[in-house]
């Protein structure tokens, strides 16, 4: 199991790094609008909530792919 959650969670975490640096790079955080109103927090939170939704997305899309690669009897 532990090496399940690291081949999921490992490369997703990298990914999620240069994902979040791409993103914020171009979008200010205190300029992000949610339901017509700003969002009242810090920078700071916005990056972390940001990047565990950035790294959730992508433990999703890994977590696919191991699953499509291991599905049994499937010839490649």
């Amino acid at each position: 199991m532990q090496r399940l959650a690291m081949t999921v969670l490992w490369p997703s975490f990298l990914v999620s790094i240069v994902a979040e640096g791409f993103l914020f790079s171009m979008v200010d955080p205190q300029e992000i609008i949610l339901a017509h109103n700003l969002i009242d927090l810090s920078p700071h939170g916005i990056y972390t909530i940001g990047f565990f939704c950035i790294w959730l997305f992508c433990a999703m899309a890994c977590a696919l792919t191991y699953y499509l690669a291991t599905v049994p009897g499937a010839e490649v």
